[in-house]
């Protein structure tokens, strides 16, 4: 009965980690901790339990996490900057790297760019969004697209 205790005490130690982390790590621990538990009330020793937690733990998180995490991220939309690369925007000013000037209009905001090629780029052009460097979105033209 005290190995089951042990057991069980880990388990929601596990639980308490994986909702502070929500890394998709301890929940498997956890879910070793209690087959574990399980084998304990079969008067299995201590070092099968052990090994029984540890196999189970392993190979729930080498072959279920990767699953966990597919189907939990599969909606997943990028945000704030990594959304904009491919995106299209408009140049404001014209881009010119030479003389560190141009600026484009992407979802309403105004961004310094850069041509990711060092080609001079019109106002009024449509570009892509093809990187970002530091505040500064690297562009190409629409008809200079690779």
């Amino acid at each position: 009965m005290e190995n089951l205790l042990i057991w069980l005490i880990i388990a929601g130690v596990m639980l308490v980690a994986e909702i502070v982390s929500l890394g998709l790590t301890t929940i498997w621990f956890a879910g070793g901790a209690v087959v574990a538990a399980v084998c304990s009330c079969f008067n299995l020793g201590w070092i099968p339990q052990v090994i029984i937690f540890s196999v189970v733990s392993l190979a729930l998180l080498f072959l279920m996490r990767p699953l966990a995490e597919k189907k939990l991220m599969k909606d997943t939309i990028k945000t704030n900057v990594e959304s904009l690369v491919g995106a299209k925007a408009i140049v404001t000013e014209d881009i010119d790297n030479l003389n560190a000037k141009g600026t484009v209009k992407v979802n309403g905001l105004e961004w310094t760019a850069r041509s990711a090629d060092d080609t001079a780029i019109a106002a009024g052009t449509t570009v892509t969004i093809r990187a970002i460097e530091g505040v500064k979105l690297m562009v190409t033209a629409e008809n200079r697209e690779e």
